[in-house]
């Protein structure tokens, strides 16, 4: 199963959570975002995105440039070095997947407004 939206990419589909590839394993709800504000995902608003993710019981992953990290660990995120443009994918997996993936994309568009 594949579904498509132009703009921001909504897809969820069979997904191996171990291996990161399509093997017809467990479901997997993924949204790609760009993020637009003047620092990216650096100090304040990474640590709003942070605490963001930490409210889901699902696991989250943001992904850049084929790297993957924890989206609930400050210095994973910090890592892969988001800046102004950056297009991400976030990835979750659990009972609350959409609504994770949906806040953070949503904290995003809002250039993490308090």
């Amino acid at each position: 199963m594949k579904i498509g939206i132009d703009g921001n990419r909504e897809i969820c589909y069979p997904y191996d959570s171990i291996l990161g590839k399509n093997s017809g394993g467990t479901i997997m709800y993924i949204k790609q975002a760009t993020v637009n504000n003047q620092v990216g995902l650096h100090a304040r608003p990474a640590t709003f995105f942070i605490q963001k993710a930490n409210e889901f019981k699902s696991t989250i992953w943001v992904e850049k440039d084929e790297q993957r990290v924890n989206a609930k660990s400050l210095l994973g995120v910090l890592s892969l070095g988001i800046i102004k443009g950056s297009t991400i994918d976030l990835i979750a997996d659990g009972t609350d997947e959409k609504d994770a993936v949906d806040a953070l994309v949503e904290l995003i568009s809002s250039d993490f407004a308090d």
